[in-house]
């Protein structure tokens, strides 16, 4: 059992940046790769990036070179560093993980959603 609470979300101009953080929470034996996805208005829901447990990344074509994903497995905790952020950024950010329950069952799990509106 867990649970992902994302937070960070918000109104920023372009060219600002944000942080997003994902908490995760409940029992649990390890986190495996998690991720960012995002939804626009209007829009299909697409990869961000994503991070192994082991630190290994992979992003989105519209994101590289201007976010940046970590985690800290010591907190359990995701984040996204988002710099020189666009209107075309402007969605809806979930956190996904999947995580192995103390009773060896695996799950995916999402988180509630953030939203970041990118606008002057």
């Amino acid at each position: 059992q867990v649970q992902l609470v994302e937070s960070g979300g918000g109104l920023v101009q372009p060219g600002g940046s944000l942080r997003l953080s994902c908490a995760a929470s409940g029992s649990f034996f390890r986190l495996g790769a998690m991720a960012w996805y995002r939804q626009a208005p209007g829009a299909q829901r697409e990869l961000v990036a994503r991070i192994t447990g082991g630190g290994s990344t992979n992003y989105g074509d519209s994101v590289k070179g201007r976010f940046t994903i970590s985690r800290d497995n010591a907190k359990n905790t995701l984040y996204l560093q988002m710099n020189n952020l666009e209107p075309e950024d402007t969605a809806v950010y979930q956190c996904n993980a999947l995580a192995m329950s103390t009773t060896d069952k695996i799950f995916q799990v999402w988180g509630q959603g953030t939203l970041v509106t990118v606008s002057s």
